[in-house]
């Protein structure tokens, strides 16, 4: 599977705990990231990532450019939602591509421990699949 993982600034800590934890499920898989992001999860977990540009650089534009064009089957993407954030329209539009393609999108914590339980139990694939 391609799976996206991006996170807001003040979720990076959070990320890096869900990448830790569910780093033999994650490393079976091509993964992706904002540039900040998956630098430090590289750095934390050893995993390797395709990095795209920083968020507000560009990146949610590319992780979204690969969502159009189906190259992505799973995103995570852990947001504060208490914080506003300058390229907003950026990220409108990813959460947009993801509804639009039916890509399955995590914006926490739980719900990625869920969709990455899934993924290790080849559930996803099955249900997937079926649709």
């Amino acid at each position: 599977m391609k799976i996206a993982l991006i996170a807001h600034d003040k979720k990076k800590a959070d990320m890096i705990k869900l990448a830790t934890k569910y780093r033999d499920v994650l490393a079976k898989h091509t993964l992706y990231a904002t540039g900040t992001t998956g630098k430090l999860i590289m750095q934390e977990t050893g995993l390797d990532i395709h990095c795209m540009k920083s968020g507000p650089l560009g990146g949610d534009q590319q992780i979204g450019s690969m969502l159009a064009d189906d190259k992505l089957d799973l995103v995570i993407f852990l947001r504060d939602p208490l914080t506003a954030q300058p390229h907003e329209p950026d990220v409108s539009a990813l959460l947009r591509l993801c509804d639009v393609q039916g890509i399955p999108l995590a914006t926490n914590v739980k719900s990625a421990e869920i969709m990455l339980y899934a993924v290790n139990n080849d559930t996803f694939r099955k249900f997937h699949e079926s649709v």
